[in-house]
């Protein structure tokens, strides 16, 4: 299967979504977190339909775009489709090895993010692996045409 079918695919036959990594507001930190890449990636994903639970353990208890933070993956009690990862590739092992504790179908690395070891670490238990994509630009790329990914910008 190529790539963009995978994708696809994931994203056709997904209905929840664990984000790690989403940030809450912390004045200390900065006073625009409506700005930050996985808030904004979490509130797209909602609008097209997606139970998005965000997971971070800096901010587990406050509420971000309507959900509760949680602080790890196994706080979630129903059945995860994606995970989503906004944190370093340097990470992505030990959340690889809580994907497969939850029993979660896709382990998905945001832009920029990626490692072998974690790759191989899902593949051996079937779970699909996207890495190096971001999955709102792909949902929009994909299903809405939309290109550029922000196209309010393009004048």
């Amino acid at each position: 299967m190529t790539e963009d079918k995978l994708i696809k695919k994931t994203l056709e036959t997904s209905k929840t979504i664990a984000m790690i990594g989403v940030s809450s507001f912390k004045k200390e930190v900065s006073t625009n977190v409506k700005r930050r890449p996985s808030t904004i990636v979490m509130k797209y994903m909602q609008e097209f339909g997606y139970k998005v639970f965000p997971v971070n353990p800096f901010s587990a208890g406050e509420k971000i775009n309507g959900e509760i933070i949680l602080s790890k993956l196994s706080d979630i009690k129903i059945p995860i489709d994606i995970v989503d990862v906004f944190r370093p590739s340097k990470e992505a092992v030990a959340i690889a090895e809580d994907v497969i504790k939850i029993g979660a179908k896709t382990f998905w690395l945001q832009y920029g993010i990626q490692n072998e070891e974690a790759k191989k670490i899902v593949e051996t238990k079937n779970i699909s692996y996207i890495a190096n994509k971001c999955i709102k630009q792909e949902y929009q790329r994909l299903f809405l045409q939309v290109n550029p990914v922000f196209p309010a910008l393009k004048n």
